[in-house]
């Protein structure tokens, strides 16, 4: 049995209308910044709802922290708010997660378990992101002007 790699991962993984993360703001039709903002939003609304919750938790290494569950909170609802209705605002806040881990992470160190490469991966991840977060930004904004 033959399988056609190229197929299943065009089907799967990348898909012109469902994925255009490399089409330029430009040229997105409304369909295509829908499924960009959508699964941004679907993704950081769960992550930051679950950490809202996990940061109340005195296991972690700084304690308690209210402060970081409120962010996580204003997080989730901005995703929420992002998700509903495409506003440039709640885009904002919700690009705004990777400079806070990183602020967190310059304030309050890593987790000592952690390892240098763990380290450098994570923020790696967190640069990475923040080079998304203008364009999710963008594409919040040219959302009336977009051509169905």
């Amino acid at each position: 049995m033959d399988l056609d790699w190229e197929r299943l991962v065009k089907r799967y993984v990348w898909h012109d209308e469902k994925t255009p993360y490399f089409t330029r703001v430009a040229r997105l039709t409304r369909r295509q910044a829908h499924y960009e903002l959508f699964g941004y939003a679907l993704f950081v609304g769960v992550l930051f709802g679950v950490l809202s919750v996990a940061t109340l938790s005195s296991d972690l290494p700084h304690g308690n922290s209210p402060g970081v569950s409120l962010y996580a909170f204003t997080v989730c609802c901005a995703a929420i708010l992002l998700g509903a209705t495409r506003h440039p605002g709640a885009a904002l806040w919700c690009a705004s997660p990777p400079l806070a881990a990183l602020a967190y992470f310059a304030g309050y160190g890593f987790h000592p378990a952690l390892g240098t490469a763990d380290k450098i991966l994570l923020v790696a991840g967190m640069l990475a992101w923040l080079a998304y977060a203008p364009r999710l930004v963008a594409v919040a904004r040219a959302w009336p002007q977009l051509p169905e």
